[in-house]
C-alpha cells in the first residue's frame, strides 16, 4: 500500500503503476490541481501526494508515490476508485504533446526548460470543478481564492474515503453546488459577483459538461455564460484539458511577468499576446516555464491586500 506512514484503511484500495514514457517530475505536473496550501482535495505528505476527486462513478481518493526510477505508484479508494486509476495517465500529463515547441526562441525559456524536464501538463478531465475553482479565484487575491475554496468544500464537498493524512474533502456534486444557500457563500467569503457567476453555471452544468469536450469546444461553451470571459476559461481549460496554449489574458500580474521574463520591460495583454505569438500553439507551456524561471520584476508597491465584505 502506498501511504506507508498512514495509518491501515480499512478497505483494501484499487492499485496501479503508471511508468511514464517521458520524464516526469510529479509534483511540477500535478501543482496546477492544488488550490493553495490548505485545498481540502489535494495534499502531500510524507512523499505522498493526495488527491480528492468527483468522477462520473462517485468520489475518489487518489494516493500517488514517484520512485526513484520515474515510475508512480497509485492506490484509489471510494466508487470512482477505478474511473481515477483510468484517467491517472492524463492526470499526470501522459497526452501533453510537445512535438514542435522550440524552447531555444529565447534564453529564458532555454534555460527554465533545460532544468524542469519533468513538467508535463495534466489534465483532470473535471471540466465543472476546474470552472468552479476559476470562478472562486476571478479578481480576488489568491488568499481570499483559496480561504473560501476550503471553507466551501470542508462545508458542502464529501469526506475522501481512504487513509487521508488529516481529513479531505471531493468538491460537490452539481446539484450539490446549485443547494449552496446564499449566506453561505458570504460567510465562505467569497464575493457577489463570483457567487452569482458560479450559481448561473451551476444551473447549466449538465450541458457544460457535454458540450466542453476539448480546448476549442470549452472556450465556446464557457465564455457564452455570464461573468466567463477569456481569462476563466483560460484557467478552467489548462487544468480540465491541459490545454498547451491557453493564456490568461487579464489576469492582474501574467503580462507583466510574460514581459519582464522576455523583454525585462513590463508589457499589457496586448503586448503580452504579441511576445507570446512566436509559440503559438504551445503558449500555456511558454507561462508555465516563465513562472518556474526565477525571474521577477523588482517590486513596485505594496502587495494587494485582501477585502473582507463579510459580516462581523
Amino acid at each position: 500500500m502506498i501511504p506507508d506512514a498512514a495509518p491501515a484503511s480499512p478497505l483494501a484500495p484499487l492499485e496501479t503503476e503508471y511508468r511514464p514514457r517521458r520524464p516526469l517530475d510529479l509534483g511540477l505536473t500535478l501543482g496546477i490541481q492544488q488550490h493553495g496550501g490548505g485545498d481540502p482535495a489535494f495534499r502531500t505528505a510524507h512523499g505522498v501526494t493526495w488527491r480528492a476527486s468527483r468522477t462520473p462513478a462517485g468520489v475518489a481518493t487518489l494516493a500517488l508515490r514517484q520512485s526513484s526510477d520515474g515510475s508512480v505508484r497509485a492506490a484509489a479508494w471510494g466508487p470512482g476508485a477505478e474511473h481515477a486509476l483510468d484517467r491517472l495517465p492524463r492526470l499526470c500529463g501522459a497526452d501533453d504533446d510537445d512535438s514542435g515547441f522550440d524552447a531555444m526562441r529565447h534564453p529564458v525559456i532555454a534555460a527554465t526548460h533545460r532544468r524542469v524536464p519533468g513538467l508535463r501538463l495534466s489534465a483532470s478531465d473535471e471540466v465543472f470543478d476546474a470552472l468552479a475553482a476559476a470562478i472562486f479565484e476571478q479578481k480576488v487575491t489568491g488568499q481570499q481564492a483559496f480561504g473560501a475554496w476550503r471553507r466551501i468544500l470542508s462545508r458542502f464537498g464529501e469526506r475522501a474515503p481512504g487513509p487521508t493524512p488529516r481529513p479531505m474533502f471531493a468538491p460537490p456534486t452539481i446539484a450539490g453546488w446549485r443547494g449552496i444557500p446564499s449566506w453561505a457563500w458570504h460567510r465562505a467569503g467569497l464575493e457577489p459577483p463570483q457567487s452569482r457567476t458560479l450559481v448561473a453555471a451551476a444551473q447549466r452544468a449538465e450541458s457544460i459538461v457535454r458540450a466542453a469536450t476539448d480546448p476549442a469546444a470549452a472556450d465556446r461553451v464557457l465564455t457564452t455564460l455570464r461573468g466567463v470571459g477569456a481569462w476563466t476559461s483560460a484557467e478552467t481549460r489548462l487544468r480540465a484539458f491541459g490545454d498547451p496554449d491557453a493564456v490568461s489574458v487579464g489576469d492582474f500580474h501574467l503580462a507583466h511577468e510574460v514581459g519582464f521574463a522576455l523583454t525585462g520591460r513590463r508589457t499589457d495583454d496586448d503586448g503580452m499576446l504579441t511576445l507570446l505569438e512566436p509559440w503559438a500553439g504551445q503558449r500555456q507551456r511558454v507561462v508555465r516555464l516563465i513562472r518556474l524561471s526565477g525571474v521577477r520584476e523588482p517590486r513596485r508597491g505594496p502587495r494587494l491586500s485582501p477585502q473582507d465584505h463579510r459580516a462581523v
